[in-house]
């Protein structure tokens, strides 16, 4: 850790705290923000992936906070990036402003269908499809005829060129004024958009039933089944969606699988995931 600055927290102040971490801000140095992660996303290599693939998204010219450092705090690697003042994440706005729901999920559409047609360095990061086999060999918590279905659809899908966020959701797009910027970059990759579509999928349609999931959006159940409405109503340019949401339930049992590959799950998580998954496979996986 003596590489790298040290950071004393007792100058610093929480301003916000999200499912990988909290963020502080200093009087003494207000354009930057200092986030430190749960401490999972908190070790030398989860922080300085964060770092190098928020810089690496930078330089495709894509909207992000700009990276500059990191540090240490305590036992723990952190980062201090651009503070984006008066900036606030979709989800944000949703909860103070819900009238405003429907706009933002057109606009998380927008940005979205923009991080899609920027081509993705395929040197520096990972394939989507690729991780999803990798994540599919070590499922063992999946019973073999779930696995056996899930892999034949996963083979259908076609490696290609296109940027993914890897968190796709509301609370991944900040806005400040008339600019939007992602943040969260850890899980950014090259593959179909449909990984993306299918996680926001089931943060609105699944997981939008617990309890700390809704707490963690800042909305309610039905606020974020609207969200996904307008989202999918803007993206297919139809209101009636239903084969668009068919195939990003399918997606979403994809999606729950791919967290093995960016943490390792507990006893009582996998029996969570497992449940999830059978659900979707059941409900999207019989055609």
């Amino acid at each position: 850790m003596n590489d790298y600055p040290r950071i004393n927290l007792s100058q610093w102040r929480q301003v916000g705290e999200g499912g990988n971490g909290k963020t502080y801000v200093n009087p003494a140095q207000p354009d930057v923000i200092l986030k430190v992660n749960n401490a999972r996303l908190s070790t030398l290599e989860a922080v300085r992936k964060e770092y190098e693939v928020s810089r690496a998204v930078d330089g495709l010219g894509i909207p992000v906070p700009r990276m500059h450092d990191m540090v240490c705090v305590g036992d723990v690697y952190a980062t201090i990036s651009e503070r984006i003042v008066g900036k606030k994440s979709l989800s944000r706005i949703c909860h103070d402003e819900p009238e405003r729901i429907e706009e933002m999920a057109r606009l998380l559409c927008e940005k979205g269908k923009q991080l899609f047609a920027t081509p993705c360095k395929t040197d520096f990061f990972p394939s989507r499809r690729q991780q999803l086999m990798q994540a599919l060999d070590g499922a063992s918590f999946l019973s073999k005829k779930t696995l056996r279905i899930i892999r034949a659809f996963a083979e259908t899908i076609q490696e290609n060129d296109h940027c993914v966020h890897g968190d796709y959701q509301m609370g991944n797009l900040i806005q400040a004024g008339d600019k939007c910027y992602w943040i969260d970059l850890d899980r950014f990759a090259h593959g179909d958009p449909m990984f993306d579509i299918g996680h926001l999928y089931l943060v609105c349609m699944v997981y939008s039933s617990i309890k700390q999931a809704r707490e963690l959006f800042h909305m309610e159940k039905d606020q974020l089944c609207r969200f996904w409405d307008a989202f999918a109503t803007a993206y297919t340019g139809q209101s009636e969606h239903n084969g668009f949401d068919h195939l990003a339930g399918k997606y979403a049992a994809l999606d729950i699988i791919l967290r093995t590959v960016f943490m390792t799950p507990t006893f009582l998580e996998k029996i969570f995931f497992k449940m999830h998954i059978d659900h979707l496979v059941k409900q999207f996986y019989t055609d």
